[in-house]
């Protein structure tokens, strides 16, 4: 306990510091930054800005009370962390619940973590620290993976190294962002899983994904019988010329197994087959790095 009150002690001297015009810290070179970067700090809740880089928007009401009742009993028990716009300014990085809770409960202050850091950097630690969140529905997950590629110009084999997922795993959360948004809207909802959304996907016609999905919803369907069903529609919806090359073909090709192919390379590949059974397999690249992963994949 005595060292917990020493903590919030020292807590509250470095808040009266950053509070002294004299001692205004832009950087990590300027003078006491070392008291300040990478310490846990008081801060006043409305110095405080909430991040416009936040990804997630949905916070369940319940669950935001409860984290409330907790903080009045026992305290914020993990900082916050934030970055110093300007004078006594700072802008959230990570920990919305908590600076949420925080003010239900009706705290002046909060303890907080503070950064020096650019705007990439601070979308970058709010996306990463956001996926790694236990609560987030796969709809979430996939809107963070995509805005770490749009915003950040990270390669999918670079992100999977960031947030410490395979890259098979990030394909397949990226791959629901190519589903009907009332489907993205129903695995967000948990009508259905991420595991219906991944049959579903391999669909390319949005009008037949959203039968598809009505059939799920009102039929109950599991995971493996939305695999069946998909799978009767595509070879159904096979056009009659096709059969009739597969019968001068030595094999087919089984379209969940190119798909999974494109999900390993990261690109849509093409392959062709003669009548004979011979063909060739196509894998694009988009730059000399992309071209350099994919021969990285393939040497395994």
């Amino acid at each position: 306990m005595a060292q917990a009150v020493k903590k919030q002690a020292m807590g509250r001297g470095l808040s009266a510091l950053l509070k002294d015009p004299e001692n205004d810290i832009k950087s990590v070179t300027d003078k006491n930054a070392d008291k300040v970067v990478g310490n846990i700090i008081e801060l006043e809740i409305e110095s405080i800005e909430i991040n416009p880089f936040q990804p997630r928007t949905n916070f369940n009401e319940e669950s935001l009370q409860e984290l409330a009742t907790s903080i009045r009993e026992l305290g914020v028990i993990q900082p916050i962390t934030v970055r110093k716009m300007d004078f006594n300014k700072y802008q959230l990085i990570s920990g919305e619940r908590r600076l949420r809770a925080s003010k239900i409960v009706g705290l002046k202050t909060v303890p907080a973590y503070i950064r020096l850091a650019d705007d990439n950097e601070s979308l970058t630690m709010a996306l990463v620290e956001n996926i790694q969140r236990h609560d987030l529905d796969p709809i979430e997950i996939a809107l963070s993976y995509q805005r770490l590629i749009d915003e950040i110009q990270l390669t999918q084999e670079q992100m999977s190294d960031r947030v410490g997922k395979k890259r098979s795993t990030v394909a397949n959360y990226l791959r629901l962002l190519k589903l009907d948004p009332i489907i993205q809207t129903g695995i967000r909802d948990g009508f259905i899983s991420m595991g219906h959304g991944r049959a579903i996907i391999n669909v390319e016609s949005h009008d037949v994904q959203t039968d598809i999905y009505q059939k799920i919803v009102s039929q109950n369907l599991s995971v493996r019988e939305t695999e069946a069903l998909v799978k009767n529609y595509q070879e159904g919806a096979k056009p009659k010329a096709a059969s009739a090359t597969r019968a001068t073909s030595s094999f087919e090709v089984d379209d969940m197994e190119v798909q999974s192919i494109n999900d390993y390379f990261g690109a849509k590949i093409d392959v062709k087959i003669a009548g004979n059974g011979k063909g060739k397999i196509s894998i694009p690249f988009q730059s000399e790095e992309d071209f350099n992963r994919i021969i990285k994949l393939i040497k395994g």
